[in-house]
């Protein structure tokens, strides 16, 4: 490790196992949890924008088992990463290497997978009642959004493993904006994909990013991540192409008629994507200095989906 990743957070130990509460809740990896419910946020803001009101315990029932699933994937990835994650000599935690729980010996192998697919299933009767609230088309999104998040990390697809990581990732939380609203609106709309994809490519672009610094152990695992396959010099090309997509989205939307004008707002975040950029342009070789372009990929992605939720507030969808 180098001295710029012994300044992040350190990682967790076994000391954990003396607050078994405590120490399932922090495998979930809470803290990177904010990126769905931001998502959550942009589907309630668009029903809201559209409809003039909200259902609050629907809402709340949303957020929570979104929320949930995250962390099941968080879990999940985690259990079937072992191995590999293992191998990650260049990792920046929090950020990239996992959660290390069971590197570190704070769980065992079954353990966290007993963790990560029992969170997986408390999902499906809140799916369920929220289906029976809103419309039988929640329960399609709810398997797409499940099988994702399974299928990122787990054999036989392990999407990511085979450079398919970002499109999934991109997938699945532009899945939860258009589950939030779909919860509220009670039936499929164009507005919550429009809305939420240039954030779902943001989030993505977290992903890629993160895979700098894992690129050795993701090789030596045999995890054929896009990073690992284009090599850090071409690759970085792939991070700006990724952050220009994501805020070509809203503005082409706005100049389409199908965002309001206050959209433009999440602009705002094209500064942050910018910077990283060209921290990762001069570092992508060198792992240890890539944690300030992770934290600005982050602060984009939060910064872009908050100002379009708070945007989307303001006045109804255009007819």
């Amino acid at each position: 490790m180098t001295s710029t990743s012994a300044r992040l957070p350190s990682e967790p130990t076994a000391a954990l196992r003396a607050r078994p509460l405590r120490c399932l809740f922090l495998a979930t990896r809470p803290a990177f949890l904010s990126v769905t419910l931001v998502a959550v946020a942009i589907g309630l803001a668009g029903a809201f924008h559209d409809l003039g009101r909200l259902a609050p315990a629907t809402a709340l029932t949303t957020l929570l088992f979104a929320l949930v699933a995250h962390a099941a994937a968080n879990v999940i990835n985690d259990y079937h990463d072992a191995a590999g994650d293992a191998l990650n000599r260049e990792r920046l935690f929090p950020f990239t290497g996992g959660s290390r729980f069971i590197q570190n010996g704070v769980l065992s192998t079954a353990t966290t997978g007993r963790l990560g697919y029992g969170l997986l299933l408390a999902v499906v009767p809140a799916g369920l009642w929220l289906a029976g609230r809103s419309g039988p088309g929640l329960v399609l999104i709810g398997l797409a959004g499940l099988a994702i998040g399974w299928a990122y990390s787990a054999p036989p697809l392990k999407l990511a493993a085979r450079g398919l990581g970002e499109l999934a990732v991109a997938g699945g939380w532009l899945l939860v904006t258009v589950g939030a609203d779909y919860v509220q609106r009670g039936a499929f709309a164009v507005p919550p994909l429009v809305a939420g994809l240039g954030y779902a490519l943001l989030v993505a672009d977290l992903l890629y990013i993160n895979q700098f610094p894992d690129r050795q152990g993701d090789a030596a695992a045999g995890k054929r991540t896009l990073v690992v396959r284009l090599g850090p010099a071409r690759a970085r090309w792939g991070y700006a192409a990724l952050a220009l997509a994501a805020h070509a989205a809203p503005l082409l939307a706005v100049a389409a008629g199908l965002l309001p004008p206050p959209a433009l707002l999440a602009l705002a975040s094209a500064p942050l994507s910018w910077r990283a950029a060209r921290l990762l342009w001069s570092n992508a070789g060198r792992p240890g200095a890539l944690a300030p372009a992770i934290k600005l990929t982050i602060a984009a992605a939060h910064c872009h989906g908050a100002l379009l939720a708070l945007s989307l507030l303001s006045k109804g969808f255009p007819s």
